[in-house]
């Protein structure tokens, strides 16, 4: 049994040892991040769905430039640009985290084992990123797809029940600062995690075929790092929650090992499924009820309705960008491969520096002022993106211009949001497992809605421009909407 898995509550909040074990969860899972959603897996995937590259003569420069033909997949009966089933295939991972988080979280706050989730989902996750070395080129394309999805789902939904015990560990004053050092934690793992990965790749790697090789194994290190190293978090961090006495006799679907039990005493196995499916079937009901009687419940407090409202537009346009940043520069400019790489390992150091910067001046200006000076940036960096053309011969230092802007603000937007949301909550709930659920939806429904009209918009216009122009207007709209937050969340409440 973990150490502390049952110290009381008071020993739980801001205990040394549980807050890095805690933090070091980004260490774990954040490779998920880097690896398979922004650096290897979508430059892979651009190179496998990449029929061959033709050469176009540039008039204004003078200059050849080559350009990727793409594969066209058929999904049935039409055929889609490759980049445009990516984005939808990420939708289709958040729709299914978003139906499943609900109940997931009743489920851990009735039987107290929220860790228990944390696991499976992490588990997922990791199996699922060795998986993905079994995608080997078209003729199994949907095979990597299918891990892609559930990896995707792994990981978000491994968030939805490790953000929830910020509050749960730490006093609001402490907050900011844990926020901010899990997601430096996540950072500096996986850009290390990725430096071996390339290591791997280039140098090791002598041919194409042996660059495709080593990228698999990347794919299997990559499932092992979040696994192995995940066991720290597991064993240190307590269950937490708030069980209730009404439980089946058996919960059998959470323990395979009752199913195969005779269950005498409590009527045999049949009335121990009976009684099991009823406790399902309650949960299911009650966990969407619950579900939006808590988000009416945050909607009538002032300040977290505009913040979540705010939370939900610039989560659509900064998700979203995330998870297609990587194929933007592949499929859109063209961007060599090692380039591209080392963009976004130079992304992730500067988010570092970002996410502690961010946390420091909250500290000086308030959150609100942080979070709405990284909005006005994705802004810009959004309508940059629109402006690039790859026949201009300076588009790739623009491009990292504008990777540089994303770098800056990508951590701090993201630790400041959580950690504003988690101080706005009630004090000492019992509850945070549900509000961090519906705080997850809304971001997933967010990026349901991003990467829906992100891949819309490559199948309309054949280009990612237009996709990022898109992405703008959600930032303004959350811009609009933070402002009307009252209260400055400081560590030491204090007012405007």
């Amino acid at each position: 049994m973990p150490e502390n898995e049952n110290l009381p509550p008071q020993n739980i909040k801001n205990n040394p040892k549980i807050m890095k074990a805690w933090a070091l969860y980004d260490w774990a899972n954040s490779v998920y991040s880097l690896v398979i959603t922004s650096t290897i897996f979508p430059i892979y995937y651009s190179i496998l769905t990449t029929a061959s590259e033709k050469t176009e003569y540039v008039a204004a420069t003078g200059q050849y430039i080559k350009v990727p033909v793409r594969h066209m997949i058929t999904v049935f009966g039409k055929e889609y640009q490759p980049d445009a089933v990516y984005g939808y295939s990420l939708t289709i991972s958040f729709l299914i985290v978003v139906l499943l988080s609900p109940v997931l979280s009743s489920l851990a706050d009735t039987i107290g084992n929220k860790k228990s989730f944390l696991q499976f989902f992490c588990y997922l996750g990791a199996t699922s990123c060795m998986g993905l070395a079994m995608f080997t080129g078209m003729q199994n394309i949907f095979l990597g797809l299918l891990f892609s999805i559930t990896a995707s789902v792994g990981f978000w939904g491994s968030l939805v029940f490790y953000n929830s015990f910020l509050p749960d560990i730490a006093t609001p004053d402490k907050q900011d600062a844990l926020s901010a050092k899990g997601y430096v934690y996540g950072y500096i793992g996986s850009v290390l995690l990725v430096v071996i990965c390339l290591v791997l790749i280039q140098v090791f790697a002598k041919t194409p075929q042996e660059a495709k090789l080593y990228t698999r194994v990347s794919f299997l290190i990559t499932g092992a790092w979040w696994f192995g190293f995940s066991q720290y978090t597991f064993k240190h961090l307590p269950q937490f929650g708030n069980v209730k006495d009404q439980l089946p006799k058996d919960l059998v679907l959470l323990n395979y090992k009752n199913i195969f039990q005779k269950h005498e005493k409590q009527g045999g196995i049949w009335e121990v499924l009976k009684d099991n499916a009823c406790f399902y079937k309650a949960i299911v009901k009650e966990s969407f009820h619950e579900l939006f009687r808590v988000g009416r419940k945050l909607f009538a407090d002032r300040n977290l309705k505009f913040f979540l409202s705010s939370f939900f537009f610039y989560s659509v346009g900064m998700q979203t960008i995330f998870l297609m940043a990587t194929l933007f520069g592949k499929s859109e400019i063209n961007l060599p491969q090692e380039r591209l790489i080392m963009t976004l390992l130079l992304i992730q150091i500067e988010a570092i520096i970002g996410a502690l910067f961010f946390s420091w001046l909250s500290r000086k200006i308030g959150n609100k002022n942080v979070i709405s000076i990284a909005i006005v940036l994705w802004i810009i960096a959004c309508l940059s993106a629109y402006f690039l053309n790859k026949e201009n011969p300076n588009v790739d230092y623009q491009f990292y211009a504008i990777a540089a802007i994303i770098g800056l603000v990508m951590g701090g937007l993201q630790a400041m949001s959580r950690s504003t949301y988690s101080k706005l909550l009630p004090e000492d709930s019992m509850d945070n497992t549900t509000f961090f659920s519906f705080y997850d939806v809304l971001e997933k429904l967010a990026i349901i809605l991003g990467t829906f009209i992100f891949a819309t918009m490559i199948e309309k216009y054949h280009n990612m421009r237009f996709s990022a122009l898109s992405m703008s207007a959600f930032f303004f709209v959350g811009l609009v909407l933070i402002r009307f937050l009252k209260v400055k969340v400081l560590p030491a409440k204090s007012t405007e």
